[in-house]
């Protein structure tokens, strides 16, 4: 018997060949099963998700999503894409950030997720290789470069620059502020951890507030 769906396990990730001839439901039956069978094996893991062998609209992704979450305990932090397009604009915007950081600031790097209500702070500018959790916080005197999601709490010019900014993969803080001025997520976040469409976004003060604008080379070249 054919398998419309194979599993490979990688220590960071999890990767999904799907059948492209076979009926999606199928597929999902037997991811299910599948899953359900590996349930001990897999654990609670954390872990990046591929899909190759079919394209997937959203709505297909959400249901693939919600077949290993009932499945399992798997916990899936984001779907790999595999849009280079789109992928070489994440490049250049974050190479950008990167030569801003590097433009006389002395920045630092930390590798890592923040959860479980862990902080860090800092008096140099951060790049975060990770997430940062609810309830969880980045303090920085300068700027925040968060290469994931920021799901928790981000406060950059903590010396009242309010030239500072906060850059974010995934961009759905909890609280926020820029200098002296404060952000607050006006409804509780629903949807962190996974990851269906990447747009990088910036914080940043205009005209005494913080805006939230997608990351481009011009809008930080106007920063």
């Amino acid at each position: 018997m054919k398998d419309t769906v194979v599993i490979k396990s990688f220590p960071n990730g999890i990767m999904l060949h799907m059948d492209q001839d076979a009926d999606f439901n199928n597929i999902l039956e037997e991811l299910s099963f599948k899953f359900t069978e590996a349930r001990n094996f897999f654990g609670n893991a954390s872990m990046a998700l591929a899909i190759e062998g079919r394209t997937l609209s959203p709505a297909e992704e959400i249901l693939v999503l919600e077949t290993i979450r009932n499945s399992s305990s798997v916990n899936v932090v984001c779907i790999v894409g595999k849009d280079e397009t789109t992928n070489k604009k994440f490049i250049k915007a974050l190479q950008q950030v990167e030569k801003k950081l590097s433009g006389g600031d002395d920045g630092q790097f930390y590798k890592g997720t923040l959860k479980n209500r862990e902080i860090l702070e800092t008096e140099s500018s951060i790049v975060i290789l990770g997430d940062v959790y609810p309830g969880s916080a980045v303090i920085s005197a300068k700027n925040i470069i968060v290469l994931g999601g920021l799901y928790g709490e981000a406060y950059a010019g903590g010396n009242g620059q309010g030239n500072a900014y906060v850059v974010a993969l995934e961009m759905e803080p909890e609280r926020l502020k820029v200098g002296d001025f404060k952000y607050k997520a006006n409804t509780k976040q629903s949807k962190w951890g996974i990851r269906l469409k990447v747009q990088p976004k910036i914080a940043y003060v205009r005209n005494r507030k913080i805006v939230f604008e997608p990351l481009t080379k011009d809008l930080l070249d106007s920063i």
